[in-house]
Parts: structure tokens; C-alpha cells; sequence
């Protein structure tokens, strides 16, 4: 898998903005990603080195509109925690 595909985007909430202060950063990335794969990625596409990766695995909504109920699709989310002597990622500086 290319180092590119394994992190879809970036999670930018409030509480992901907040623990950005405990140096911890959230991505979404692909369902079959392993830890190691997600560590790489980081590693390689921000330049700064990674702590620790936590993963879980987010289930669809379910949806409806009138009678009609779907789902919407399940995907996987990656917290990267950086080590405190890493650089901040300057993606997430310019929000």
C-alpha cells in the first residue's frame, strides 16, 4: 500500500483540536491499515516521529429520510501521538 493512500485526511474537531496541545493528531485512514503501515505514513509524509498510534474503528450512521433508513459507511480512525521532541506538524498549524 503507497504511504499516500494509508491516511484518507485529516479529523479536525474540537476535541481533536485540543488534545493537538498533548502533541496527539487525528487522521482518517483506510480500514485495513495496520499501526506500523500508519506510523510509516506519518513518519514519512510529515517528517516527525511517532510515539505511539492508537486506531478504532468508527461504525456508520444509520440515516433515514422519510421511510427510507440506510447506513452510512464504517471507517477506521488513527490517533498518532508524537514524541515531545518532535516537530508540531504544519498542516495542523494553519487552522
Amino acid at each position: 500500500m503507497n504511504k499516500f493512500d494509508v491516511i484518507k485526511r485529516p479529523l479536525v474537531t474540537e476535541q481533536s483540536m485540543d488534545m493537538m496541545a498533548e502533541n496527539k493528531y487525528t487522521f482518517e485512514v483506510q480500514k485495513d491499515a495496520t499501526k506500523p503501515e500508519i506510523r510509516e505514513a506519518v513518519e514519512e509524509i510529515f517528517g516527525v516521529k511517532v510515539e505511539k498510534v492508537y486506531t478504532m474503528n468508527m461504525r456508520g450512521k444509520l440515516k433515514r429520510q422519510g421511510v427510507h433508513q440506510g447506513r452510512r459507511p464504517s471507517w477506521k480512525k488513527a490517533i498518532v501521538k508524537l514524541t515531545d521532541d518532535s516537530e508540531p506538524i504544519e498542516f495542523f498549524d494553519s487552522i
